[in-house]
């Protein structure tokens, strides 16, 4: 087969069989210290998609850095048809300071698509877009939950959209969520470009989460073979995601301090309980119990609540027992020995 064309990102280029770590330069620091976004482009042989694979766009949700690093050491990379965009580290000024936000306090996942003379989230937004999204043809962004809360391994999209479907029921992740796009965020912007895009949720900001590090590099996998950028798999998994349209948190309340009950990733009836807020005295419990049944997909992590909080997400489901068979089946998956997965 006729070996494809070089690839150039940032002025560099990339001949077809060849694997680099390009850094695109960013505002220094005010040390003088230079700042960087770097891309590792693996430039496959034969012609094929362009997939871009971010994370760190909130510099605390650290679980998609190491869903990268696995993904680039795993053997399948060298079979690799088309070409690869990975960027582990969307913003490294976030990163340094185990920080969500930027510097000056924006997100930049509400900063897209960027200008290259706005604020340093919109210059930065824009980089990404010009270098990265505009060279795509699909793209997969990571992220976790934020402020003390954990989510359920799922792939959120426009269910909508028959190649986002197609893609996120690929992934394999034990849930696919409707998501309404979010004004400024990546998803909107690369979604205006015609570009087919998932975004994988799983864990908490600022820890890694096996089971959301390893259901990750095989989603990302998974979505590869999907678009004939790898061969396909001589064993198919037939494990089918479930799918909803409807999530809600439950919230305390009143003030106190959260038992929960419930765990990620179990069904819960309605009724049924979630947890106890208790008076720090201890004079006084309050039981929290779901609104509907559904399942868990997020949770607080910080026992300490106020009136109002957000405590569990439930994702409504309407087949129940199709709901417990396919937890059921995603969480024997996570103990097999053999993911054909290196850490």
């Amino acid at each position: 087969m006729k070996q494809q064309a070089s690839f150039t990102l940032g002025g560099t280029e990339v001949v077809a069989g060849e694997r680099i770590t390009i850094e695109l330069p960013m505002a220094r620091l005010y040390t003088h210290s230079k700042i960087t976004l770097p891309v590792h482009v693996i430039h496959g042989r034969q012609a094929g998609p362009t997939l871009f694979l971010c994370a760190a766009i909130h510099g605390d949700e650290i679980n998609g850095v190491e869903i990268i690093r696995r993904l680039l050491r795993n053997k399948a990379m060298t079979r690799l048809k088309g070409t690869l965009l990975a960027a582990p580290v969307v913003n490294p000024y976030g990163f340094i300071q185990r920080s969500r936000y930027l510097p000056d306090r924006r997100d930049l996942n509400r900063s897209f698509p960027g200008t290259p003379k706005g604020s340093l989230a919109g210059r930065i937004a824009h980089l990404f877009m010009q270098e990265i999204v505009c060279r795509s043809t699909h793209g997969i962004d990571i992220h976790t939950g934020s402020n003390y809360r954990s989510n359920l391994p799922q792939v959120r999209t426009s269910l909508d959209n028959e190649e986002n479907l197609r893609l996120a029921r690929a992934f394999g992740a034990p849930m696919i969520i409707h998501s309404e796009i979010r004004d400024g965020s990546l998803r909107e912007a690369v979604a205006d470009q015609g570009i087919p895009v998932l975004l994988y949720e799983a864990g908490e900001a600022l820890y890694f989460n096996e089971s959301a590090i390893r259901s990750g590099v095989r989603g990302v996998i998974n979505v590869m073979r999907a678009i004939d950028m790898l061969p396909k798999d001589r064993k198919p998994r037939n494990q089918e995601p479930l799918i909803s349209r409807k999530t809600s948190w439950v919230r305390a309340s009143k003030s106190g301090v959260f038992y929960k009950q419930a765990t990620l990733g179990t069904l819960v009836r309605k009724g049924e309980l979630l947890g106890i807020i208790n008076d720090p005295l201890g004079d006084q419990g309050e039981s929290i119990r779901a609104p509907f049944t559904g399942v868990v997909i997020g949770q607080l992590t910080l026992p300490l609540v106020h009136e109002g909080d957000a405590l569990v997400n439930l994702a409504h489901v309407d087949d129940h027992g199709e709901a417990e068979e396919a937890l059921d089946d995603y969480a024997s998956s996570l103990t097999e020995e053999d993911f054909g997965l290196e850490r």
